[in-house]
């Protein structure tokens, strides 16, 4: 039987889905041998393809070639040759253009532009290399490169004790795991806005229907906008975490709450027979290891709950390695996805509902507490906490222990109120303020709308606008404004410094400052003069003992017995001559040091340093002169003066040179003496100025 066009058409329906470009070629060939004259143009409109390729096929059959190797369609060098073979220096210039900028070279005309593939083949055909983007491609993969993201491994300047922490937390988690003690890793999540604004990633929902969310986030900022905290505490043993939502403040006082809210709720039903508790948290943020309240605040909680509360910090820049961060907040924000945060109920179920296949589970409680910002934690107290350093970094590691807790250093929320109360009460002191006690009421009375409209103008400018909604009783201040009156009061006239009243008030200096400024300025708007005293306090205990003694405290005259002529090489008289000539320098000099500090003239308003400075200028000439007769070391005058080792090199750096002006030339002691106990014996021995008063 002949064949036909229509047994070609069948062959090319059933063979042709099952063979590659070669095989149909070689089978429209054979079919156009078989049908003789004619066939190459017969077979070609029945397959519908051109005659060079029928013809091509009839070639490779009679020329009876070795078979091609598997999986090539057509001979090698077939096609056109690559543009790298015809430009040779094509691979070059596309090299100079991505590698000048990992070099650092200013002159790489893509140095500031995104090297996309379209732009380095737009920038390689200005230069002569017409090339499209695929080929730079294909060019770029032939020399290693690929495409890649910024990579998160730079930690900036590393501690030298970085690695030396690091085995020291993982021994003391081994320790406590090894006891069954508990073992937690805290930290705080970012915080989050509320509302329909959205979050990235992406979740399953029906085809053209996502969920609206706001275009805008600028809408959702200023003080009346709800937010949420997330701070979280996770079990490392138990593989469990703990999420406390706040809605005010990321404060010490709130992480420990955080920490007791977990205690309550997991902790004690997880560890009944626990005796002790580690925390490992990193060195920044609400529970820093500089905040004295995240400590009183722990041993509170070492108070009520009878454990010995260890901490071990991560060092600065760090943080990344804490446990929380990668084993409890990763898998919440992986849930989330997608989602806006619309409530507070919204973020609390989205975290509860967070959960892995290898066991991780979470609880979360929204704590709808307030905790105000400015509080703090005096000196004094804080000395009386029982809190141990470790011998290993003890800035870092430290164990507080509950049952060495005096009663008058753990204080809660209600007792710092009293200690502000009564501290308050006392500022208000007749002796103190200048007025009678119902005076600074009368002052109050008549700055409060004044001070109601400040308030509000600031509130005003951080919104961007009107109030939305009414006031809430979050963001507010630990001082009201008769407090703010008072305090602006005390400082005008000169009383103590801004640091003597946060020890006093338990407050930071920041809302101190502000009352004391806003203060200020209204009381010069409405013409109320504050004449200052000639009383100063430069510590909060001696301002309570004069209130209680009714005693002006006086200067110490620790330095007349350092005026000797064996500890000085010169008589008593002539160093008072050398002090008088030396006082106007040394003014004129520091007041040129506190220009250039500052930048420029006081500005108005200042009070120019009325308190004492820890050293005067004829103590500093007194501890200058010991240090360049060699008779004692810097260590032994600052403890000697009770001032610091920099504070004494800071008066040698100022005193030797007018010392040099005014031909001073300093002889060394034939004595020296390597401690404080020993030049005190040598100056108990001699001290026949003890009682003489030197020139200030």
């Amino acid at each position: 039987m002949e064949r036909g066009p229509w047994a070609t058409r069948l062959t090319v329906q059933v063979l042709f889905p099952h063979l590659n470009e070669r095989q149909q070629r070689l089978v429209l060939g054979q079919e156009a041998r078989l049908l003789g004259h004619g066939g190459v143009r017969a077979v070609a409109r029945a397959a519908q393809v051109s005659e060079t390729t029928v013809r091509n096929g009839v070639f490779e059959l009679e020329a009876s070639g070795d078979p091609l190797p598997a999986g090539r369609s057509r001979r090698p060098g077939g096609g056109r040759r690559s543009a790298e073979v015809l430009d040779p220096v094509l691979l070059s210039a596309l090299l100079g253009l991505v590698e000048p900028d990992e070099r650092g070279d200013p002159m790489s005309p893509l140095r500031w532009t995104t090297k996309s593939l379209r732009n380095l083949a737009e920038e390689l055909t200005r230069q002569g290399h017409p090339v499209s983007a695929s080929t730079v491609g294909r060019l770029l993969k032939g020399q290693g490169f690929s495409l890649q993201a910024n990579t998160k491994t730079l930690e900036g300047k590393q501690h030298p004790d970085r690695d030396v922490q690091f085995r020291y937390i993982n021994e003391q988690v081994k320790a406590h795991q090894a006891a069954g003690q508990p073992v937690i890793s805290v930290d705080a999540k970012k915080k989050e806005q509320l509302g329909h604004l959205p979050n990235t990633g992406r979740q399953w929902r029906p085809k053209g229907d996502p969920v609206e969310v706001e275009d805008h986030s600028f809408f959702f900022t200023g003080p009346d906008v709800p937010h949420a905290i997330p701070f979280g505490i996770y079990d490392i043993t138990a593989d469990r975490g703990w999420v406390n939502v706040g809605v005010d403040h990321n404060t010490s006082a709130f992480a420990v709450s955080s920490i007791r809210g977990w205690w309550r709720a997991r902790g004690r039903q997880d560890y009944p027979d626990a005796a002790r508790l580690l925390v490992t948290a990193d060195a920044g943020g609400s529970n820093s290891c500089r905040y004295r309240l995240w400590k009183a605040e722990l041993a509170d909680f070492a108070v009520e709950t009878g454990l010995a509360v260890t901490v071990c910090d991560f060092p600065p820049g760090t943080s990344k390695w804490n446990k929380i961060e990668h084993r409890l907040f990763s898998h919440i924000t992986m849930n989330w996805r997608g989602k806006p945060l619309t409530s507070h109920e919204v973020v609390v179920n989205l975290i509860a509902a967070t959960h892995t296949r290898a066991g991780l589970r979470v609880d979360a409680a929204l704590d709808t507490s307030v905790y105000p910002l400015g509080v703090s934690v005096s000196k004094e107290r804080m000395n009386a906490l029982p809190l141990t350093p470790h011998a290993e970094r003890g800035t870092w590691n430290y164990t507080i222990h509950p049952a060495e807790q005096d009663a008058q250093s753990v204080t809660g929320t209600e007792d710092r109120d009293s200690i502000r109360a009564r501290a308050l009460n006392t500022l208000a002191d007749p002796r103190l303020t200048g007025m009678s006690r119902g005076e600074p009421d009368a002052l109050t009375a008549d700055l409060a709308p004044a001070q109601a409209a400040r308030a509000e103008q600031r509130f005003f400018e951080q919104r961007g606008g009107a109030r939305r909604q009414a006031r809430g009783k979050h963001g507010r201040s630990l001082l009201t404004g008769a407090d703010q009156v008072l305090i602006a009061v005390v400082y005008l006239r000169q009383i103590c410094s801004q640091l003597v009243l946060s020890e006093m008030l338990e407050v930071s200096t920041g809302p101190i400052a502000a009352a004391i400024s806003e203060t200020g300025r209204l009381l010069n708007e409405r013409r109320h003069r504050i004449e200052p005293t000639v009383v100063r306090f430069t510590s909060a205990g001696a301002l309570r003992d004069f209130l209680a003694t009714d005693t002006t405290p006086t200067r110490p005259n620790r330095l007349a017995s350092l005026g000797d002529p064996a500890l000085t090489g010169m008589s008593f008289q002539a160093l008072t001559k050398l002090i008088e000539r030396l006082s106007v320098r040394q003014a004129a000099s520091a007041e040129r040091r506190k220009y250039r500090q500052r930048g420029g003239d006081r500005q108005f308003g200042a009070r120019g340093g009325i308190f004492q400075e820890k050293i005067t200028d004829a103590e500093r000439v007194l501890a200058t002169i010991p240090c360049l007769r060699k008779v004692c070391g810097r260590d032994v005058v600052a403890e000697l003066f009770e001032v610091s080792r920099r504070t004494i090199g800071n008066a040698i750096v100022w005193v030797r040179p007018l010392l040099e002006e005014d031909g001073y030339s300093a002889t060394h002691s034939a004595s020296r003496y390597s401690s404080t106990a020993e030049l005190a014996t040598v100056i108990a021995r001699l001290n026949p100025y003890g009682s003489t008063k030197l020139p200030t």
